[in-house]
């Protein structure tokens, strides 16, 4: 006889005095994470291992509070390590379309763009002062005046020499040109033509050799004024250079320890002196020549600034980073563009820097499904990391549909621990499709969807909820409604011996029970206000289910809770809507006939039944052979269908029950249909665990109930599933009052008892079956089967003598 389960193993309670507390508030906020020891293990090993290609990838279903934990976890690490550098980008002045990227400590980037801004005001000042001083006016002046004197005596000798030649200079729209004279008066050109020939050939010649003469002298003035302009910018430079020293010594000074920012302001110095220009002229004079616009004033000085793209002057440690939209852009950085004169402009003040610049020398935290839903980032993501070094260009040109010129910044360097957060199929996925993935990727973190109901766990589960009431500024939970919510955890997690680890899921039940609690006005969250909350989530998901109830109360649906039918079970089954799953009963009946078809699934002909299904129908023909077919052979055709089912069947959790049906209609043994049955079924007959059973058990107990419970109904499940029971108290109050049964079986033997109420029956040593028994009647209709097929078309006695009869009489 087959035990009933009592009310106390149909649910694990958590007393309150289990949780030795009066309510939350005497807890402290729990500190780390719980229930994922083996994942964190593996996120402290990946995370310490200093060689190449340790990254983490941390799997788990969504709502176990992976990207939560981890960023806890990685920001209490990072606390004790060395805050990362700043980094900038600057002007490469002998290339613009490369700039340069300088790493300085935690602090000094900001520091550096201040001071260079603050180093271009004072040099623009001093610079112009300097132009504008006295003694720059004298010596320019003394230049000037050395020059021209220079030339007015070159002048002068050439005018000498002129003279002697017989000719004058003069000052002409052409330039200078050589006049001759007769008698000490220039000629003018009918004078000239006037001259006899001799005399003509006499003054062109003497004007040939004044023209090579003057040629030479016109040499020697551009050679004195070249000297002169190079004289007057060696002037410019050292009086600008006299002007910035003592503001670059200073700046120089400063950064001494920093090698690459010592080399920047060199370059800078000497860009300085080579556009003297820029910074001798006045504002104001500028203005008038040409006005323009407010930012285009700056525009010029642009090239000296400091980008400053990375700043960690604000982090205390290693810096954490979770990307959750991690586009490209956001990722990699990107280059801006802005409009100038009608015309888009770019220039190292524009790079931005992305995630992973903010995060380097610490943690990049990403979803894989973001990634993979963004073009390129997988394939820039692995490059970086492989190659150690943040390259920032545009998606266009990674993509090579940028034919125009843009900057090429210099790579940064990168140091950085990747942690991924996905599904285990995506890491499946990209083991097995991606080569390059094992490599980068070699430290895997599970974290479980339950942990183990220990004392210390529920402690650990109490101190979560403890932290959500503080965190959230929500009330403290009653030591009654704590004990609710562990219970709620078991639930979820279908076993009386676990909890589950769908913290969002926790966390949500608790703000919802506060809520309640503030309806009521109470203090605190009471045991009921959990209750409610639990009840109203169910209420406004369950529409579909209280309409297939109706459905079965008013007969539209036939499933039968009173009576005894042959050939005819309730089964089990779940249907889920979002994120709500509830059992939903179905009828399956079997009939039997004379042939040789075996068990035909009508689902599977129908094209409705799964391949578990299928393999769940196959294994009750492997089930009748062993049990029956021993001294004869297997000779039926059965039919097994879920009547009124129209969408598809799939899983095993029904095979149990086809079983069971099928026995009753060979046997004609009539089943209670008061009970209902789920589990799945080897071919010794074994019944195993299903899942859902909590579902399917409740499923069945509301349809009863709004028939109308008659002390008969119950469920029958595994064996194995009685450690998953954790049912509601409404159910548990019933099972302790008698008025609704549970059993669990081990056996199609078992089963069959139950629902029947007759002995399954064993083979004796003989081999026979004990009569009365389900299988020995069982086993006599399938002999009878058996005997029909095999004199099935062959004529009997009476028929031989008629036919001889009629055979004389024709004769």
């Amino acid at each position: 006889m087959v035990r009933e389960l009592s009310g106390d193993e149909v649910r694990k309670a958590c007393g309150p005095g289990e949780l030795a507390i009066e309510s939350t508030h005497d807890m402290s906020p729990l500190e780390g994470i719980i229930g994922q020891k083996r994942a964190v293990e593996a996120l402290r090993f990946g995370l310490d291992m200093p060689s190449d290609g340790f990254n983490v990838y941390v799997a788990g279903k969504p709502g176990t509070g992976k990207t939560t934990a981890v960023k806890a976890f990685l920001e209490e690490r990072a606390k004790n390590q060395p805050v990362a550098n700043d980094w900038c980008y600057v002007n490469n002045f002998k290339d613009a379309y490369r700039p340069k990227a300088i790493g300085l400590p935690a602090g000094r980037g900001r520091e550096l763009q201040k001071d260079v801004k603050d180093f271009l005001e004072d040099a623009k000042r001093d610079i112009r002062g300097a132009f504008e001083s006295e003694g720059y006016r004298e010596r320019r002046e003394k230049a000037q005046s050395s020059l021209e004197q220079a030339r007015q005596a070159l002048f002068k000798k050439m005018e000498e020499r002129a003279r002697e030649a017989g000719f004058t200079l003069q000052l002409t729209p052409m330039g200078i040109a050589y006049v001759p004279m007769k008698e000490g008066k220039p000629l003018d050109q009918k004078e000239f033509a006037a001259l006899g020939a001799e005399e003509k050939e006499d003054m062109e010649k003497r004007q040939r050799d004044l023209q090579e003469e003057l040629g030479g002298a016109f040499k020697e003035m551009r050679s004195l004024a070249k000297k002169a302009q190079a004289k007057a910018r060696q002037t410019d430079r050292e009086v600008a250079l006299y002007a910035l020293g003592h503001l670059m010594e200073d700046l120089i000074a400063k950064y001494e320890d920093i090698e690459e920012v010592k080399n920047y302001l060199n370059e800078m110095r000497e860009d300085i002196l080579e556009n003297i220009d820029l910074f001798r002229a006045s504002p104001e004079a500028d203005q008038r020549e040409m006005p323009r616009a407010p930012w285009m004033k700056d525009l010029p000085y642009r090239k000296y600034e400091v980008n400053v793209v990375v700043d960690n002057s604000g982090l205390e440690g290693a810096p954490v980073v979770i990307e959750e939209n991690p586009t490209y852009s956001d990722l990699f950085g990107r280059i801006e563009k802005e409009a100038q004169m009608g015309a888009l402009h770019t220039d190292f003040t524009l790079i931005r820097s992305g995630s992973i610049h903010k995060a380097n020398g610490g943690y990049l935290v990403v979803p894989i499904q973001e990634i993979l839903r963004n073009i390129m980032v997988w394939d820039s993501l692995k490059r970086g990391v492989r190659n150690r070094c943040i390259c920032i260009e545009e998606l266009g040109e990674r993509l090579g549909l940028i034919g125009t010129r843009g900057l090429q910044p210099e790579p940064i360097p990168l140091c950085i621990k990747v942690v991924l957060i996905g599904n285990p199929m995506f890491y499946h996925m990209l083991y097995t499709l991606d080569e390059d993935f094992s490599e980068l990727f070699k430290v895997k973190a599970d974290f479980d969807t339950q942990m183990d109901r220990t004392e210390e766990n529920v402690r650990d589960y109490i101190a979560f909820v403890c932290t959500i009431c503080k965190k959230e500024g929500l009330r403290s939970l009653e030591a009654e409604a704590a004990a609710k919510v562990v219970e709620y955890g078991s639930r979820e997690a279908d076993d009386q011996h676990k909890l589950s680890t769908h913290f969002g899921m926790v966390a949500d039940l608790i703000r919802e029970a506060d809520f309640w609690a503030g309806r009521d006005k109470a203090e605190q969250v009471g045991a009921a206000h959990v209750q409610k909350a639990i009840e109203q989530k169910v209420y406004r998901s369950n529409l579909v289910q209280e309409r297939i109830r109706e459905l079965i109360t008013r007969g539209t649906l036939l499933i039968d809770t009173t009576a005894e039918k042959v050939g005819q079970v309730n089964g089990l089954a779940v249907a889920k809507v979002g994120d709500y799953a509830f059992g939903k009963p179905n009828r399956i009946t079997a009939s039997i006939g004379m042939g040789r078809g075996g068990i035909v699934d009508i689902e599977r002909e129908a094209k409705l039944g799964g391949r578990l299904h299928t393999k769940g129908v196959l294994i009750l023909s492997g089930y009748l052979v062993s049990r029956y077919a021993v001294d004869k052979p297997l000779s039926l055709s059965a039919r097994l269908v879920f009547e009124q089912s129209y969408e598809g069947v799939d899983g095993d959790s029904a095979s149990s029950t086809e079983l069971y049906a099928l026995l009753s209609g060979l046997s004609g043994a009539p089943i209670k249909q008061g009970i209902a049955v789920t589990g799945s079924v080897n071919q010794q007959g074994e019944v195993q665990a299903i899942g859902g059973v909590n579902q399917k058990v409740e499923g069945f107990f509301e349809v009863c109930k709004a028939e109308g419970l008659t002390g008969e109904q119950g469920v029958m499940i595994p064996q194995s599933n009685v450690k998953n029971l954790m049912l509601k108290e409404e159910i548990v109050e019933a099972v302790k009052g008698g008025s609704f049964h549970i059993w669990p079986v081990s056996t199609i033997d078992e089963g069959i008892e139950v629902l029947t109420g007759v002995p399954a029956g064993a083979r004796d040593e003989k081999g026979a079956f004990p009569e009365g028994t389900i299988h020995y009647m069982v086993d006599r209709r399938l002999h009878e089967l058996a005997e029909k097929i095999k004199n099935f078309g062959k004529p009997t006695s009476s028929d031989k003598g008629d036919g001889v009869a009629d055979d004389s009489q024709e004769g």
